[in-house]
């Protein structure tokens, strides 16, 4: 019997990887639901009534800017106004112009597929990256603590073969699930833009845009998926693998992210995994430094920029997964099985 048939079938069989996958498709089920109901396509009846809310707005400045005029006259003709209440010649106080008092700001949310969906490709990384690394580790951490893997190894003695065959099990199925719940996310939103936005100005540059972003979002998966399931090995139990992502979360992450704040670090994001992780799904992140201001020719203020860019983050995610799963292959091979 092929040994990754068999670790195909049993990781298909476990309640914990249905359970996961489930949960995470009804997470992403809700984003599309929400977004679904929380916009509104534009019509000329729509845009009508945002010309009637932007001239009724426009009206009511009017009235407030007259009323404030008025009390302004009153006040310097009676000499009761307050330093600092009024300006010193009440003719300055005047109604905004028509066209300060636009309709776009009376529209109702909509989704422009163009504009708006790229955004949406950062949840769906992040609910496939969650479900690959909680599958993942507990697809081997299962194993060594309920003593399965002393079992296999016993059946089939090489230890790497075993390892890196339910790794490769471990991934074809969270591709199995990644790459369909992609093409549908694509689906959903295409269908709620025809709905209840814009497909407007799409081009084949942008489409290969997005397919490019949701093939980072699957990789993201990949990788996470993997890194859970070497950290388990590691550990010869789920239980590391979700524990150790937690405290480099809590104490790795916000503890030194307060601590290079206090520290006055510059870009102290920089020093952050999530922003790394955020600069490969959107190919870069430009961080600010606002305590280094850089005067321009006009007088304006310009910070110190550093631009992360999706390159950068794939060295880092690259290192991290080779140190990562060359330490769970090596401990695999050196380690005692008991």
């Amino acid at each position: 019997m092929s040994l990754y048939r068999t670790e195909l079938r049993r990781l298909t069989k476990r309640r914990l990887t249905r359970w996961s996958a489930l949960l995470g498709l009804l997470v992403l089920t809700a984003v599309v639901v929400g977004v679904f109901f929380t916009n509104q396509k534009i019509d000329a009846s729509t845009r009508a009534t945002a010309e009637r809310a932007a001239e009724q707005q426009w009206q009511q400045d009017v009235r407030s800017n007259e009323q404030f005029r008025a009390e302004c006259e009153k006040a310097k003709t009676g000499g009761t106004a307050q330093p600092g209440q009024f300006p010193d010649d009440c003719s300055m106080i005047q109604p905004p112009p028509r066209e300060a008092i636009q309709a776009e700001w009376f529209l109702p949310s909509t989704f422009d597929f163009r504009t708006n969906f790229g955004d949406t490709l950062l949840p769906l990384a992040a609910i496939l990256a969650m479900v690959g690394f909680v599958v993942g580790a507990s697809f081997v951490g299962a194993e060594w603590s309920t003593g399965g893997m002393m079992n296999l190894l016993l059946w089939r003695p090489k230890r790497l073969t075993v390892l890196l065959t339910k790794l490769a099990a471990l991934l074809t199925g969270l591709l199995a699930v990644a790459v369909p719940t992609t093409v549908l996310w694509f689906g959903s939103f295409w269908l709620v833009a025809n709905l209840r936005g814009s497909t407007a100005k799409m081009t084949s540059g942008t489409w290969q845009s997005f397919a490019l972003g949701g093939l980072r979002g699957v990789v993201l998966a990949l990788v996470t998926a993997t890194i859970g399931f070497a950290l388990a090995s590691l550990g010869r139990h789920t239980a590391m693998a979700l524990g150790g992502v937690i405290a480099l979360m809590v104490v790795g992450q916000f503890g030194l992210g307060i601590l290079l704040e206090m520290a006055g670090v510059r870009f102290a994001a920089a020093w952050l995994l999530p922003t790394y992780a955020l600069a490969w799904m959107q190919k870069k992140v430009t961080l600010e430094d606002w305590d280094s201001c850089q005067a321009t020719y006009f007088g304006e203020c310009k910070p110190d920029t550093l631009t992360i860019t999706w390159q950068q983050s794939s060295v880092l995610l690259a290192v991290g997964l080779t140190v990562i799963l060359g330490a769970a292959l090596w401990a695999m091979r050196r380690r005692d099985i008991s």
